[in-house]
């Protein structure tokens, strides 16, 4: 891995972020309502928003145009990802790091930290683990260290593909890892990753300048910014954003955020794959600054205005956040989730009910298992997916923008989500489970048009019931 010489940034290799024009945009006088209704109108058909435009929304406080945008959010959602919400688990492989993030239990100067990298072995059973419960899509999560090499990180993402239980696969593997080099993520690329995911943490440079030590290889704020623009020339076309709220004020964040996705779109042509917005909490270890602590309704706000501001990208609620604000803010623009989840080092066999604080980088707020994640969601009347089909059959990069694409969710989304909530259903729900999500099976049906694409759904859905048949898709 790179040492602490020069590096390079990337083709565009120029700081976009300017704070003080971010910020003046905060400054200027609150924009009336026809302004707001404009730009949620632009939003409902689908064209990503400027910051100025974004901006305005972010400033709006009068109650009735703040619920506006909650309901044009609302909508928009639906139209662009329908009631689909996409699952996924996380899976930490080593916490050992050389960086001293301030707000991070995985910091160097942490010697309370248990220090792990899982071995060959010990990751085949944390992914068999997970696929008896269901989970066929990953985001596996490195420290940064130079024992995670490209190569150490292409060699994991193999052998969590060849690791098989049962019906059990795991079909898409994302990445969540320090920024690299050119050739280092042409390494990674041919592992066959998904979404390489890099968060700047906080756009404000003086806040990320107090929170990661110069002397550190994060401290390097531009070489960071410029992460996913180098991976996007190296040939990785899914790249995702994301930011940690409570470092800085919640609302400049979010014009860095957009700020981020309009220079991928303009310079590479295709905008992040997805946006993530965590909240900061409780870590081992950690002193906890509450100046910038975003509240609920500000959080609201938050998935609200980055739906509007960015109509293509999936927004990933973690869990961070407990049950009751992840059932209350799923309406307002998420896409996708996390369940399941254990973030301690081998989790996912060697723990119990109980967070181990001093094996994990932060406090999670819900632990339930995806069974239960499953059925509450189907309750609520969304559909579960564990879709991986866009990905394997190429329509990703600008291909995959589906706000760009009618009748995307008609023909390939809606489908595929039932066919792997089929599967599901079939190979590890529970009873009670099953029973919800045979009645959403056949609710979701029977909103299709007769036609010999609907019948060619439900034979294939016959299949994975009778004939044991697995992984198939549009």
């Amino acid at each position: 891995m790179r040492g602490m010489t020069a590096k390079k940034l990337s083709s565009k290799d120029y700081d976009f972020i300017n704070d003080d024009h971010l910020l003046g945009m905060l400054l200027r006088q609150r924009p009336d309502a026809v302004r707001i209704r404009e730009i949620i109108a632009k939003s409902l058909a689908k064209e990503p928003l400027t910051v100025e435009e974004t901006a305005a929304l972010v400033m709006t406080e009068q109650p009735e145009l703040v619920e506006e945008i909650f309901a044009a959010a609302r909508q928009l959602k639906q139209q662009v990802y329908g009631n689909r919400i996409v699952l996924f688990a996380p899976l930490y492989i080593g916490n050992n790091c050389v960086n001293d993030c301030s707000y991070c239990s995985f910091k160097r100067s942490n010697k309370e930290m248990q220090r792990r990298t899982l071995t060959p072995h010990e990751v085949r059973e944390q992914v068999v683990a997970l696929e008896n419960k269901g989970h066929k899509r990953l985001i596996l999560v490195f420290g940064e260290d130079r024992r995670y090499s490209p190569d150490f990180i292409a060699d994991t993402v193999r052998a969590v593909y060849a690791t098989r239980s049962g019906h059990g696969e795991i079909r898409r593997v994302n990445i969540n890892a320090a920024p690299l080099d050119h050739g280092e993520y042409a390494t990674i690329k041919e592992a066959g990753i998904g979404t390489y995911q890099i968060f700047q943490e906080t756009y404000h440079h003086r806040t990320y300048a107090q929170v990661h030590p110069a002397n550190t290889r994060k401290g390097d704020y531009l070489y960071r910014l410029h992460g996913l623009s180098r991976a996007f020339e190296a040939g990785l076309d899914d790249v995702g954003l994301g930011v940690l709220f409570g470092l800085y004020d919640w609302r400049f964040e979010v014009l860095g955020l957009v700020s981020h996705a309009l220079h991928l779109q303009h310079h590479y042509g295709v905008g992040p794959h997805t946006i993530s917005f965590p909240r900061l909490r409780p870590a081992h270890g950690v002193e906890v600054d509450p100046r910038h602590l975003v509240d609920d309704f500000d959080f609201k706000r938050i998935i609200a205005i980055l739906r509007l501001a960015v109509p293509y990208a999936g927004l990933i609620l973690t869990a961070r956040e407990n049950p009751e604000v992840r059932r209350a803010l799923m309406a307002f623009g998420v896409s996708q989730i996390d369940a399941g989840s254990r973030i301690e080092l081998g989790g996912y066999t060697e723990v119990g009910d109980a967070q181990v604080m001093e094996r994990e980088q932060f406090c999670l707020g819900d632990i339930r298992s995806l069974d239960e994640v499953m059925a509450e969601l189907m309750e609520d009347g969304y559909l579960p997916s564990f879709c991986t089909s866009c990905y394997r059959s190429g329509r990703t990069g600008e291909h995959f923008m589906e706000f760009s694409i009618p009748g995307f969710i008609k023909e390939f989304c809606t489908p595929n989500a039932l066919l792997t909530l089929q599967e599901y259903l079939e190979d590890y729900a529970s009873p009670g489970t099953r029973t919800v999500g045979e009645a959403l099976v056949a609710q979701e049906l029977g909103k299709l048009e007769d036609s010999d694409f609907k019948k060619a759904i439900c034979g294939r859905l016959a299949d994975i019931r009778e004939k044991k048949s697995r992984d198939s898709y549009f």
